[in-house]
């Protein structure tokens, strides 16, 4: 039987590697939808993949690689994903109060009419 690298990460006992795996595939998802969506609503879904991405592996490596002694918890990746997910939450906030202004002008959430924006 061949071997294959991706079979021994598919038997082992979850670890760090399979939070960055499942990171990257968060980050890419994210980017792509960034990159092919016109529509406002979903390049805020693609941004959010994103930070979800970065949080995950933040998670992994703040908790797993992160702790200086033993009387630590490792909570230094969870305080950083928290810190994250706030700072997403007010992006979300003010992106959506812009795409609402722009639909309310325009009848569209189409990106590529944004170009009137300009003042």
């Amino acid at each position: 039987m061949p071997y294959f690298p991706l079979a021994n990460i598919l038997t082992e006992p979850v670890g760090a590697a399979h939070y960055v795996v499942v990171g990257a595939i968060l980050f890419t998802c994210g980017v792509l939808c960034m990159a092919t969506k016109r529509n406002a609503l979903g390049i805020l879904m693609g941004i959010e993949l994103v930070l979800n991405g970065a949080n995950l592996n933040f998670i992994a490596f703040g908790s797993r690689y992160l702790r200086n002694d033993a009387n630590t918890l490792g909570l230094d990746g969870q305080l950083v994903a928290l810190f994250v997910i706030v700072l997403a939450a007010a992006e979300a906030a003010v992106a959506l109060a812009i795409v609402l202004n722009f639909y309310n002008n325009h009848d569209s959430i189409d990106v590529d009419r944004a170009d009137q924006l300009h003042g």
